[in-house]
């Protein structure tokens, strides 16, 4: 599932011509048809397919993930602030939701669905974090426009090389509300699905461990060592 995620997140980066975006997006629009009639055609797709939990899955979620790339590859602003969560949701939740139940049933769906909404959150805003200059140079807003006027901040301060200060205080906030929403997700899960959805609490901590380094969101070899740090913790339910 975070192959699949990857793929049509790679989709949405700038450096990605509009037209081809679409085209493929559109293909993996009907790739999730056939994955729901059990005749997938890419390799990840009949990976999944083929798994023993597939039979009883519901795909269904990742429609709202393709959505919400293909408004993001539009340019389609997040208007106000109070849309954002939804957002991210589809962006991040729905494969983390299709991918948790299918590796255990949730003791409490309504604490699971409040853990990934709260991952999902911090991981949009780490990655507006590295990327915002990219995508405002690109001719994409991804922070949400009423925050940014609220805050009296403009295009131009987001393409500029070096942050402007009343930009820089913005992206600080930012920073703190990523931080709060990784530190919320794996406090939200019901106790007896810590285990069984530890993933979770991983990706949680890797995403706290990235919002320290001002810079590149790339994996590093210290990153391996957090993993394995945090599934242990997460497995003794210390995380």
């Amino acid at each position: 599932m975070y192959a699949l995620a990857a793929e049509w997140r790679a989709l949405t980066d700038p450096s990605v011509e509009l037209g081809v975006a679409q085209v493929k997006l559109a293909w993996w629009r009907d790739e999730l048809t056939r994955l729901v009639d059990g005749a997938p055609l890419h390799p990840i797709t009949r990976y999944l397919a083929a798994l023993p939990a597939a039979n009883a899955a519901d795909f269904t979620p990742l429609q709202r993930c393709l959505e919400a790339s293909a408004a993001q590859v539009a340019g389609v602003p997040v208007e106000r602030a109070a849309d954002l969560p939804a957002h991210a949701d589809a962006l991040y939740g729905a494969p983390l939701l299709v991918s948790s139940i299918m590796a255990a049933v949730p003791a409490d769906r309504r604490a699971l669905d409040a853990c990934l909404t709260a991952l999902s959150e911090g991981e949009y805003h780490a990655k507006c974090l590295v990327d915002y200059r990219r995508e405002a140079r690109a001719g994409r807003m991804v922070f949400a426009v009423d925050d940014l006027l609220n805050a009296g901040l403009d295009n131009d301060d987001l393409v500029a090389d070096e942050p402007s200060p009343g930009l820089q205080t913005y992206l600080d906030e930012v920073r703190g509300k990523a931080a709060r929403h990784f530190a919320d997700a794996p406090r939200a899960l019901a106790p007896a699905d810590r285990s069984p959805l530890r993933h979770l609490a991983v990706l949680a901590a890797l995403g706290a461990k990235r919002l320290g380094r001002r810079g590149g969101a790339d994996f590093r070899v210290a990153d391996l060592y957090n993993a394995w740090t945090a599934a242990r913790r997460a497995a003794a339910g210390t995380v």
